[in-house]
């Protein structure tokens, strides 16, 4: 309000809970009411997770699917159906490179995030009678914010005891920013890292031998820091 041409009615904050999903239809509804329409859904909530599986319990994997993946797809569906009435609009889901390749630590954070790949991808098929809905998938590398300090760990009730620091990571302002300019040029999949995160993908996409071998080197030290407590 401060720095833009906005005034108070062009700004709408509602209170959503991903995991309540009988709760989104209300809260869609809320938005139309408001404004009449919506142009752009950002999918970009979710939790990852610190953890090996053979310490973790299934519980864990259950949140981290019913708000990584279900809650999305949720929340997704009410809004489709008014883009679809409309016959147009962007739905643009913050997925991750995890969700295109593996690594140790994070094996429900990685299928949480496969199956959102997997979803929005068919979805797209299923939408070719409305050309003017776009389905975006964003994949980022590490970022800086607080998803660490907000991860699941082997058990639901514990939390992260040292996120560790965060000054090689992606400004969250330059991720922004791609993020906006994947979603103004429709692209289907925008992978956005710095390198050598970015090379990564590459080789799971081309060479995915090369990737398995190198993610084993790799993945094999991160364990090793996770122990120690680095």
């Amino acid at each position: 309000l401060e720095i833009s041409s906005l005034s108070e009615k062009d700004i709408l904050v509602l209170r959503l809970d991903l995991t309540d999903r009988s709760s989104h239809e209300a809260a869609t509804n809320s938005v139309l009411k408001h404004f009449g329409k919506i142009d752009v859904l950002v999918n970009n909530g979710g939790r990852s997770q610190r953890s090996l599986f053979v310490d973790t319990n299934l519980d864990v994997y259950s949140a981290i699917m019913e708000l990584n993946y279900l809650g999305t797809i949720s929340l997704t569906k009410h809004v489709l159906n008014h883009m679809i009435q409309r016959k147009k609009g962007k739905v643009v889901t913050v997925s991750s490179v995890m969700g295109i390749m593996g690594a140790p630590l994070a094996s429900g954070y990685c299928a949480s995030k496969h199956a959102l790949q997997g979803f929005f991808n068919s979805l797209r098929t299923e939408l070719t009678d409305y050309p003017e809905i776009s389905i975006i998938n964003i994949c980022p590398g590490p970022v800086q914010s607080k998803i660490i300090q907000n991860v699941f760990t082997e058990n639901l009730a514990k939390s992260i005891e040292n996120s560790g620091d965060q000054s090689h990571k992606m400004p969250t302002n330059r991720c922004v920013r791609l993020t906006l300019v994947s979603a103004a040029n429709d692209l289907k999949e925008a992978w956005i890292s710095d390198h050598p995160y970015l090379a990564v993908c590459y080789l799971w996409q081309y060479a995915p031998t090369w990737a398995w071998w190198l993610m084993n080197r790799m993945g094999k030290r991160r364990i090793q820091n996770f122990k120690s407590g680095v």
